[in-house]
């Protein structure tokens, strides 16, 4: 297992370097100017402009330009924005409110996706399982975008619930983005445990283990549900690194100062060491968690092993 982790660590190098050179290439390839979108409606000299760009290495090629913002990373300077702020002291700000957010979203995702995928499965065709496969098919079909709207004038304008946008209140601040955010991946969740839960209920080994007379609760959760839970968990690990990337329109719409509601203000001015920075950093996690799922895996089924 150890010599496995090293291996897959040492792979995350070369997907790192290429995932920050395509978004570089990306941002590069963005038309306008950032120089001139910093200005602003202030007039700036030729000579200060010039100044700038140089400061930035805007005037070299984009090959050189990521092979000395590669250098500075490897030393661990992530650079800084066309502001003067260094791009590591944001990051280390904003990340708290999207780890908390994602949180937030992962565990609605636990609770509200595997307890309503597991009564699902077990009552399959029941009234409760027609309620689940309806209810989440609609959620799916919603954008996110429009959800996020709908959720703000329903629970935070008109009925009072939750507030819509800062995160002035603490943890209950992040509950309805988190909400809004776990929306299409609970969904996903729910039926994949249903699905999952009433084809393993059809196993040998459930019908051995009623046979031995075992209570209906033993075989449903330590039997079905373990079994079960492999491919969740790998939807699950791979959706925490999906959240943390994909909280940008959340973050947006619900004014929460986190790194994603960064990438996208970023990405208008054009701030290339920002969103290289906070992407990568995101590649990062998305493979650490699927790291994560990979070991699990040996934990719900002895019979896993890594060579």
């Amino acid at each position: 297992m150890g010599r496995y982790i090293a291996r897959r660590l040492l792979l995350t190098i070369p997907v790192l370097i290429g995932a920050s050179f395509l978004i570089f290439a990306m941002v590069y390839a963005l038309p306008g100017d950032p120089i001139r979108a910093l200005a602003g409606d202030r007039p700036l000299s030729a000579a200060v402009m010039a100044q700038l760009r140089d400061d930035f290495n805007l005037n070299d090629p984009l090959w050189l330009q990521y092979v000395k913002y590669l250098g500075d990373l490897v030393q661990g300077d992530f650079g800084t924005d066309f502001r003067g702020r260094d791009v590591l002291e944001t990051i280390l700000q904003r990340l708290p409110v999207t780890a908390t957010l994602a949180a937030v979203a992962v565990f609605f995702e636990i609770v509200i996706g595997i307890v309503a995928g597991v009564l699902a499965g077990i009552r399959k065709n029941g009234f409760f399982d027609n309620v689940v496969l309806v209810s989440t098919t609609l959620v799916v079909s919603i954008p996110i975008l429009v959800l996020a709207f709908v959720s703000q004038y329903v629970f935070g304008l008109k009925l009072g619930w939750f507030p819509i946008a800062g995160i002035s209140e603490g943890l209950y601040s992040y509950i309805l983005p988190g909400l809004v955010l776990a929306s299409g991946s609970l969904a996903y969740v729910a039926r994949l445990t249903r699905t999952s839960i009433a084809e393993n209920m059809r196993a040998d080994y459930v019908r051995t283990a009623r046979a031995k007379g075992l209570p209906n609760k033993t075989v449903i959760v330590r039997h079905t549900l373990r079994n079960s839970l492999i491919p969740v968990v790998t939807f699950i690990g791979a959706d925490v690194g999906t959240l943390m990337g994909g909280a940008i329109v959340t973050e947006t719409i619900f004014n929460l100062p986190g790194i994603g509601r960064s990438v996208f203000d970023s990405v208008r001015a054009q701030e290339g060491a920002v969103v290289v920075g906070i992407v990568t950093l995101m590649v990062f996690f998305f493979i650490f968690f699927n790291l994560v799922v990979d070991v699990l895996y040996a934990v719900l089924d002895p019979r896993i092993r890594y060579d």
